[in-house]
C-alpha cells in the first residue's frame, strides 16, 4: 500500500479533532471492533502489525464503544465483529452489537469500507451473520482469525480493501 502524506512534517500540535482526520502522519483510521474474550486474540495484535504502514486502530470491545469513536473522529475501514456486545465487554451479556454497528456505519455520510468477521456456532446463525453483512454491503466476510495464516488473510483483504476504495492512497480526509 502507498502511502501519501501530504504535511506530513507537523509536529502533532493543534486542534486533536483535526489530527484525527488530517493528523501530523495523514493516518488511516480502522475502527477494530472484537467481541472476543481472550488475551492475545488477532484484534490485540493487528495494531502492533498495522501500526507501522499508518494505520491507526482503534478498538472496541462493544458497539457503544464503537459508537463512540464514530462520532469523535473519521472512520475510513472498519473491521467488524458481529459478534460485538451491545453495552458491555461481559461475555454473559452479549447481545450482539456488531449488527447495529454495520447498520450506524452504512448510514454514515463518508461510509467506510467494512470487513464483517464472523464467528457462528450454528450453520443457521452462520447464514444470519452472512446475509447481514451482504445486505449492509461489506467489503468481504471472514471468519474470525485463530491461526497466523488467518490473520495474514486478514491483512491481505485490509490492502484490497485500501486500494479499491482509496485507490491505495490514504484518506485525507
Amino acid at each position: 500500500m502507498r502511502q501519501d502524506h501530504p504535511g506530513s512534517s507537523g509536529n502533532g500540535g493543534g486542534d486533536p479533532a483535526a489530527r484525527a482526520s488530517t493528523g501530523p502522519a495523514n493516518r488511516l483510521n480502522m475502527l477494530l471492533s472484537d467481541a472476543s474474550y481472550r488475551t492475545d486474540s488477532w484484534a490485540e495484535r493487528l495494531p502492533r502489525l498495522l501500526g507501522p504502514m499508518g494505520v491507526q486502530a482503534h478498538l472496541a470491545g462493544s458497539g457503544q464503544q464503537a459508537t463512540q469513536l464514530i462520532q469523535s473522529m473519521p472512520i475510513h475501514v472498519a473491521l467488524v465483529d458481529l459478534g460485538l456486545p451491545i453495552e458491555t465487554c461481559d461475555p454473559t451479556q452479549a447481545a450482539e452489537g456488531g449488527y447495529r454497528l454495520l447498520d450506524i456505519l452504512s448510514r454514515l455520510a463518508n461510509r467506510p469500507p467494512m470487513v464483517a468477521i464472523i464467528s457462528a456456532r450454528t450453520p443457521r446463525e452462520e447464514v444470519r451473520q452472512l446475509n447481514a453483512a451482504l445486505r449492509h454491503g461489506v467489503f468481504a466476510v471472514m471468519n474470525r482469525p485463530r491461526t497466523a495464516g488467518d490473520v495474514e488473510t486478514l491483512l491481505e483483504v485490509l490492502r484490497r480493501c485500501v486500494t479499491r476504495h482509496y485507490k491505495g492512497r490514504w484518506p485525507t480526509a
